[in-house]
């Protein structure tokens, strides 16, 4: 009994069905009893006949209990008015109803799950059903079979149920644990730095777990996959553990089935299918429209990134750091003071909206953790079985590089592009094992998959630092990756290759080895042009990391990269990367004459002014700033004849970010000693506007010309007649669109 309440502690510490007590239905407005009844013939005619691969006898026992109460049930479906129930028994159905739903969930799990998952979660599974039997006994024994007529037989029944769960204990099935125990103990041998025997893994994977193809391996990996990215820190076996086992299932996989694969299956097997998961589909069925709590009080879209703020209200996370960075210090839903702008993941909302979006088929892409602070769960690291295994599997996926034939090559690419997306050390031993040189030539392979895998594989190993160098220096290298951004033959495989050189440009010596290299730049000004959302931003990103070299100045310009950059100031998403590019080109002065040639560049640059990203904003008015003071007079006046810029001047300086004003008061200095003669019609009252002045009294005009910007300190006229009184002072600068009254 303590081992049963030992189970039961941990279980309500972390427990995997959770949502088994969310109830689909209302139950006051159903007839109970009918539905009850409706929900117990379907468990026992579902799984009645069902063969089970592990937990067959608390399922044949749980399912023989639902068996009693479908009798019940029916009985007082025909025979007694439900209205004419007495209300304790009312509570026990409705108990029933929750009870019963938890038990489809558990059968669903035992039935649909993964194998490898289900014996993992072994004793924990044994132990739900030990909990549901303890609340069949507590449901049998309080429900008032004497305040309802029941024919004997029916009263019999549920007596010798009563008895049966009275002396019901905790039950783990002993072959199952022998799996679970022998499953551990592979995973002990790699931790220790061995393989263990491979006719040993194959016995156990294909006999006696019944796991022998290529898709049975693909669905147990990418079901232990699921659980860590859904559990994130909360799931027993921790995370660390459960990525041994998918290194050790990925090995076997090519142990069983080696390395031969349908040609169709290649052609899909990157592309992101949505997935039904079994607690998905029960809260698929709760809902028929996306749920309010599902929604950003703020944008009323689907929330990506659920974060919880001081006040308790939950937002998405852009949604809520938008409104912050705009300087408001309230909650937008309450108007309550924030008490702090700590932003608090809501993870458990976050997973409901992750699978109620699967269930749905409504793509959802959950957000990277980009956070440094203590808010973000860190990535579990490997333990030693993980990266042995996957070492071991390493091994074998380059033999097949150098060695095997295009399919086997095409499946290779495949799974070191999965690797290499999992972990630093996997990144490192790939590239040390001699994989770069191989996957090198599948980038001209005509095999779109092949091209596509080798060059996403490029781009994961170049992200470890010690690689990028590897990758440079291989010769031929750098132009293949170059050809793939100019003629891949699919589109992710242009924007990968794009990706690759982004991350190798990290390095301040190789930028300039990449915009010299024959039709880089061009290339990456294409793909900004005519590329996908996703391609523009690594075109975009790619060349602000570029332009940051300054030798590499002519070359961007001589490639077309400053009119891409110009174009792209009025696209959502990549206007901000862009202006920061053009900041840095126009430094140099033949940076500056090449986008002041530019008729759309100030334009663009006013327009991220007024509705760019606080960021963007920065970048914007910073490019405006540069190009004023390498681009001469000619620049500066044609900066200066830009409409609404005072407006947008005065909101940056008020509203802006740090850098933001700090670059607006440097802009307006650049402004100082600049004389011109501008107008504007005055009555009674006069509305200064920037550099822009006229004083109409009657049908004389006078002009008036200022001395200095800002602070606006003094104002000398040309008509002595006219005479100026200031309200406050100083100001920041006259487009403060202040009421002036004459006096």
């Amino acid at each position: 009994m303590a081992v049963a309440n030992i189970f039961s502690s941990l279980r309500r510490r972390n427990s995997p069905y959770l949502q088994a007590f969310l109830v689909p239905v209302d139950l006051a407005d159903v007839a109970l009893v009918q539905t009850l009844a409706s929900i117990s013939a379907e468990l026992v005619s579902r799984y009645s006949a069902k063969s089970f691969f592990f937990q067959r006898k608390n399922c044949r026992s749980l399912i023989r209990k639902i068996e009693v109460f479908l009798v019940l049930l029916e009985y007082l479906r025909d025979s007694v008015s439900g209205s004419s129930l007495p209300s304790t028994a009312l509570l026990c159905l409705k108990e029933m109803y929750l009870l019963l739903y938890r038990s489809k969930i558990l059968l669903d799990s035992c039935a649909q799950s993964s194998k490898l998952w289900l014996l993992l979660q072994n004793r924990s599974i044994s132990g739900h059903f030990h909990d549901l039997n303890q609340e069949i006994s507590t449901l049998s024994d309080v429900f008032p079979l004497k305040d309802i007529e029941l024919s004997e037989d029916v009263k019999e029944q549920i007596e010798l149920l009563r008895k049966q769960v009275r002396k019901s204990n905790l039950y783990i099935d002993k072959n199952d644990e022998a799996l679970r125990v022998q499953l551990f103990s592979f995973l002990n041998e790699f931790e220790k730095g061995n393989i263990p025997n491979s006719v040993e893994l194959q016995l156990f994977f294909v006999e006696r777990l019944g796991i022998k193809d290529v898709h049975s391996f693909r669905a147990e990996i990418d079901f232990l996959e699921q659980q860590i990215a859904g559990n994130e820190g909360d799931v027993e076996p921790a995370a660390a553990v459960l990525h041994g086992f998918v290194a050790i299932t990925r090995y076997c996989r090519f142990l069983v089935c080696g390395f031969e694969e349908d040609e169709v299956q290649l052609q899909f097997v990157n592309r992101m299918k949505p997935r039904k998961g079994l607690i998905s589909r029960e809260i698929a069925e709760t809902f028929d429209a996306i749920p309010k709590d599902f929604c950003c009080p703020i944008s009323l879209d689907l929330m990506r990134d659920p974060v919880i703020i001081s006040t308790g209200q939950i937002y998405d996370r852009s949604s809520i750091t938008r409104w912050m960075e705009q300087g408001h210090c309230t909650c937008p839903k309450t108007m309550q003071m924030l008490v702090h702008t700590r932003l608090i993941p809501n993870r458990v909302l976050r997973n409901l909206i992750l699978q109620w979006c699967s269930a749905h088929g409504i793509p959802y892409d959950p957000p990277d953790c980009v956070e440094s602070s203590a808010e973000c769960f860190p990535a579990a690291l490997p333990t030693r079985a993980a990266l042995e295994a996957n070492r071991a599997t390493g091994k074998l996926l380059i033999q097949q590089l150098a060695d095997g034939s295009l399919g086997a090559k095409t499946v290779a690419a495949q799974e070191i592009r999965l690797l290499a997306k999992a972990g630093k050390e996997n990144r490192a031993f790939i590239a040390e094992a001699g994989a770069i040189p191989h996957l090198l030539k599948l980038l001209s392979c005509q095999n779109p998959v092949a091209q596509e895998n080798s060059v996403t594989a490029i781009l994961n190993l170049s992200i470890f630092d010690k690689n990028k160098s590897q990758i440079i220096d291989e010769e031929g290298c750098l132009a293949s990756i170059v050809k793939v951004l100019w003629f891949g033959h699919t589109m992710e495989a242009r924007e990968n290759a794009a990706a690759t050189l982004f991350s190798l440009s990290a390095v301040h010596d190789y930028k300039k080895r990449i915009a010299h290299e024959d039709g880089a730049v061009e290339a990456l000004a294409g793909l900004l042009r005519i590329g996908t959302q996703r391609g523009k931003k690594d075109a975009v990103t790619t060349l602000y990391n570029l332009s940051t070299h300054m030798e590499n100045c002519t070359r961007m310009i001589e490639a077309g990269a400053v009119t891409a950059l110009v174009r792209a100031l009025s696209l959502e998403g990549v206007a901000e990367e862009a202006a920061g590019a053009l900041a840095l080109i126009v430094r140099q002065s033949i940076g500056a004459e090449a986008v002041g040639r530019e008729e759309m560049v100030v334009a663009g640059l006013i327009g991220m002014m007024r509705c760019g990203t606080p960021r963007g904003k920065e970048n914007a008015v910073a490019a405006l700033l540069e190009l004023c003071r390498s681009g001469g007079a000619s620049a500066t006046e044609k900066v200066l004849k830009a409409p609404a810029l005072a407006g947008l001047l005065q909101m940056l300086l008020f509203t802006g970010t740090k850098r933001a004003r700090r670059k607006a008061a440097s802009l307006v200095e650049c402004f100082k000693g600049v004389r011109m003669q501008r107008c504007i019609t005055v009555d009674s009252v006069w509305d200064i506007q920037l550099l822009e002045i006229q004083l109409q009294t009657g049908s004389q005009v006078s002009w008036v010309m200022f001395q200095c910007l800002c602070p606006f300190q003094c104002l000398s006229c040309k008509d002595d007649d006219i005479q100026l009184s200031w309200l406050s002072s100083p100001f920041i600068f006259v487009g403060f669109y202040k009421t002036w009254i004459v006096p």
